[in-house]
């Protein structure tokens, strides 16, 4: 990549997640070249002093493509917080893949992510660009699990993976307004056109290579609770694993299914093994079942969107710093081994801990010299062990253990 202004330009600063992600690269950028952007020059000068830093400020509207092509060719990176990017997304997208400029953000949505491969996948690839969506909760922890275990499992020479499943263990965090806003605009597109549904509801719709996915591997999204015969407790739907799921067999195909022919992949919640677990795991079912019908029903819908979070709230900083999360990814091997990776950290999840892992991914992304080639990738084919290093070093629980 030719000489740019900036290693890395922080798109929608000034937005909730976007000032705590910027107040961290403010402590652990100081080796890179930061620019932060948005729409209010104020706002950003702002922001700027009150972290005490120098960094230059660029003014530019997720709507105007122009200022955001000029962006894009200023740096060798660009993280957004602009969301929900099915809304304001695509043209920073498309900017950057012309551009060779690499790119990460916060999605969890299908239909953003395909749009995008869709779309740009090619052109990146072409330009050398790094398109990395869901650089946050949704999904390094599920991606980075999944990898770590593939690599450990062929280094023993245990053969591939097989059955795999992500435990939800502990997870305590607020709920952002940007997270809701996202899930009505998905909901919105539904209602407008039902032919969406199938892509949405597809478990293989960010694959990339689907003539080529396993047959044996093929899953469907957990909906009812169930004792997990791999896990040996009962579980419950994980309200991310829907997504979280598609971002990892994205990954496996990327890396043409190096994750085995027999590679089943799911997302569940411990609801733990008492005799009380099945009726938990129910409620959590019905109330997962009861949101999405929520946000679909325009009576329930009109009382949901007066005590969810609004775009731009978010926890409070007692709530952020108390909070944690805590995931097991399980495998058993093509041999019979079987292995857990454990991705923990503390803060809440979708805010302290997610400002940590967009910061690293767009340092990463912006700094290290990585080997993937361009294209609309993941956090685990664009960043791997790089990042995993990078967040280990904030304090990031990363570890795989051989258990049996």
């Amino acid at each position: 990549m030719s000489e740019r202004e900036f290693d890395v330009i922080l798109h929608g600063a000034t937005g909730f997640v976007g000032s705590l992600t910027a107040a961290h690269l403010a402590t652990n950028a100081a080796k890179a070249r930061v620019g932060i952007s948005g729409r209010s020059k104020d706002k950003l000068l702002a922001l700027r002093d009150s972290l005490g830093v120098d960094w230059s400020v660029v003014v530019a509207d997720a709507a105007d493509p122009a200022a955001l092509r000029e962006l894009a060719r200023s740096t060798r990176a660009v993280a957004t917080t602009v969301g929900p990017y099915a809304k304001y997304g695509m043209p920073l997208v498309r900017a950057c893949a012309d551009a060779g400029t690499n790119y990460a953000d916060l999605t969890g949505e299908v239909l953003f992510v395909r749009e995008s491969a869709d779309e740009c996948h090619h052109l990146a690839r072409a330009s050398g660009a790094r398109i990395v969506h869901s650089a946050g909760f949704d999904s390094v922890p599920s991606d980075l699990g999944v990898l770590m275990l593939h690599e450990r499992v062929a280094a023993d020479g245990e053969g591939t993976m097989a059955d795999t499943a992500l435990l939800l263990v502990s997870m305590r965090g607020g709920v952002s307004g940007g997270t809701i806003d996202s899930m009505r605009l998905q909901v919105d597109a539904l209602k407008a056109d039902p032919s969406l549904r199938p892509a949405v509801a597809d478990p293989y719709a960010l694959s990339s290579d689907r003539a080529g996915e396993s047959a044996v591997g093929r899953v469907r999204d957990s909906a009812l609770p169930t004792h997990d015969p791999l896990l040996e407790r009962w579980v419950a739907p994980f309200v991310m694993g829907p997504f979280n799921s598609r971002i990892v067999r994205r990954s496996n195909s990327l890396q043409h299914f190096a994750y085995g022919p027999d590679f089943r992949y799911r997302e569940v919640m411990s609801v733990g093994q008492s005799p009380l677990a099945p009726l938990l795991g129910a409620a959590v079912s019905a109330g997962l079942g009861g949101l999405a019908a929520g946000m679909a029903l325009t009576p329930t819908r009109r009382l949901l969107d007066r005590v969810l979070p609004k775009p731009g709230e978010g926890p409070s900083g007692k709530v952020q710093s108390s909070g944690h999360f805590r995931i097991e990814v399980h495998t058993r091997t093509s041999t019979g081994a079987q292995y857990v990776a454990t991705v923990a950290a503390e803060g809440d999840p979708g805010y302290a801990a997610t400002a940590v892992m967009l910061g690293q991914s767009a340092l990463c992304l912006g700094l290290d010299d990585l080997a993937a080639d361009g294209g609309v990738l993941t956090p685990a084919v664009a960043m791997g062990d790089h990042l995993v290093d990078r967040l280990r070093a904030e304090g990031f629980e990363l570890t795989v253990a051989r258990v049996a």
